[in-house]
């Protein structure tokens, strides 16, 4: 990506925040609106903004595999390992069954080294293939 596309994109990116944060600040509960809010700080690297939005909808979502999957990110990306895969587990536990977007998504890259990033792996790949 160019230079002038990229400072391009992170202007529209952050009048998009900019605008979610207003909504957000009217509807505070809203679902989407903290979902969107949550995608965006974490693109701008604003990982403690996005982690607190990632626990609150955790707290409103708690059956949704994919808040919880997310959730494992922020705590990833805030190098939060053992949060990181407690809430990872628990994205599993609920469904998640995503191994190959696991496995690279770069988010993740600060558990690679962990041993227990391999064993998660490993199991969300065993339970994957048991439902075919």
């Amino acid at each position: 990506m160019s230079k002038k596309r990229s400072s391009a994109r992170a202007r529209q990116d952050a009048v998009e925040l900019s605008f979610l944060q207003k909504v957000s600040n009217r509807l505070p509960e809203d679902i989407e609106i903290l979902q969107a809010l949550a995608d965006l700080y974490t693109k701008a690297g604003k990982y403690q903004e996005g982690l607190e939005i990632d626990e609150k909808l955790s707290h409103q979502l708690p059956n949704d595999d994919l808040v919880w999957y997310n959730l494992g990110c922020s705590y990833s990306l805030m190098h939060k390992a053992d949060e990181a895969f407690e809430a990872l587990t628990k994205a599993v536990e609920l469904g998640y069954a995503d191994y190959d977007w696991m496995k690279t998504d770069s988010d993740l890259n600060n558990l690679h080294t962990d041993p227990r990033f391999e064993s998660l792996l490993s199991w969300l790949y065993t339970a994957c293939n048991e439902e075919e």
